[in-house]
């Protein structure tokens, strides 16, 4: 996955199952956190404090995690999809 496959903004997801799962959200500081799961997941940040922070919202929403990690796992597997 290169740069160019990220939206420049930020407030935008990458994966299909965020965007799926985002109109779904009535709270826009859940919807927050789910961009910065996702972004995390494309680039890890150094800290115990995002780690801590993503470690929560795996556990409050783990089927949204995984399938954000699989979609992405398979982007940079070479998948015939990627973010835009």
């Amino acid at each position: 996955m290169t740069s160019h496959s990220i939206p420049h903004d930020p407030s935008l997801p990458c994966t299909m199952a965020l965007r799926r799962a985002l109109p779904r959200m009535s709270n826009p500081a859940l919807a927050e956190d789910l961009l910065f799961l996702e972004r995390w997941e494309l680039s890890p940040s150094p800290g115990a404090a995002a780690a801590l922070r993503v470690t929560q919202l795996r556990r409050a929403n783990p089927e949204l995690a995984a399938e954000i990690r699989a979609e992405l796992e398979s982007y940079r597997a070479g998948g015939t999809g990627r973010p835009s």
